[in-house]
């Protein structure tokens, strides 16, 4: 009967608990912290049992099942956590991050409200190269005595910036339109607040090495100030099967077979067939991506490379 059901106890954890509401300080003037939270790693166990009542309550047995479910990749147990946090950002990193729309978001307007007078810098020797195998990434930096100038630059053009969008609020201009030439750097302030599933998945993309910098700093200080503490179990099944694995396709799991029988040109017969390498061995090797991949692969396995000979710079 309804009526002899047991009161329910919110789930808590004093790890999370002591840091509401402390700003993890992130770029040079950002930072994000937990407004609120649902749930612990307890919640992931109870849902995913709910189906048969509540079972053993062994702290290594409810780890265990969290690794399974992890491992297995079943998303909804992780879902019954939320968790909410308010975040300042520069605007052109926040850009990528509201692409995530699994999330429910309130952002700081500057329609009614003056635009947050702060903006991301840049020290002389943080200017980054473009990346010339990537359109969208970097690779390497400026020297400071280079960089030196593009930050000199930089504060001028905020200072301007800056400038012209007061004078425009103190001749009356509407705040929607005065704000329109102010840069992509000016820090926003927003709430987020996303269930455990997505929020794994966000950093599963934006902790990644080829993830811009500036989100990857803010996906680093959630991750390991607030995940961590908040789902430790869950955190450390992500870092295992997410963050720290690899996972291996049908070619690639050919060529590994044909590499232990000692058939190296199985393997390259393979790559052939994938259209990684060219049929005829005289043809220049072209870059493609999905051979890179299994390169870097199979070089993580400390597994020799079957065409490394075709690899230029690497004979």
């Amino acid at each position: 009967m309804a009526g002899d059901a047991e009161k329910l106890q919110r789930p808590g954890l004093a790890a999370i608990d002591e840091i509401l509401g402390k700003p993890f300080k992130v770029l040079d003037d950002g930072f994000v912290r937990v407004v609120d939270y649902m749930g612990t790693d307890s919640s992931i166990v109870q849902a995913a049992r709910v189906s048969y009542g509540s079972g053993t309550k062994k702290v290594h047995e409810d780890r265990g099942l969290i690794r399974y479910l992890m491992r297995h990749r079943h998303s909804t147990p992780f879902e019954m956590c939320e968790i909410k946090l308010h975040v300042r950002v520069p605007m052109d990193c926040w850009r990528q991050w509201i692409r995530h729309r699994t999330a429910n978001i309130n952002e700081y307007s500057t329609r009614y409200s003056i635009a947050i007078d702060a903006a991301q810098t840049t020290l002389p020797g943080e200017w980054r190269l473009q990346s010339a195998g990537n359109r969208q990434g970097s690779s390497g930096n400026l020297s400071k005595s280079d960089g030196r100038s593009f930050s000199e630059r930089e504060k001028e053009l905020q200072d301007l910036a800056r400038l012209v969008y007061e004078e425009r609020l103190e001749a009356g201009i509407a705040r929607e339109q005065a704000r329109k030439d102010l840069p992509l750097a000016t820090y926003t302030e927003a709430y987020w607040k996303i269930d455990l599933h997505n929020l794994l998945h966000f950093l599963a993309l934006r902790m990644d090495s080829h993830a811009q910098y500036e989100i990857r700093r803010f996906s680093e200080v959630i991750g390991q100030e607030i995940v961590r503490k908040w789902v430790p179990h869950t955190w450390e099944a992500f870092l295992d099967y997410r963050v720290n694995a690899n996972v291996l396709f049908g070619g690639e799991i050919e060529i590994i077979k044909a590499i232990m029988n000692q058939d190296p040109e199985a393997a390259k017969a393979v790559a052939v067939r994938y259209g990684w390498l060219p049929e005829d061995d005289s043809q220049p090797l072209k870059r493609h991506r999905e051979r890179l991949e299994c390169e870097e692969k199979l070089s993580a396995l400390n597994i020799p490379i079957p065409w490394a000979d075709r690899i230029p710079g690497d004979k």
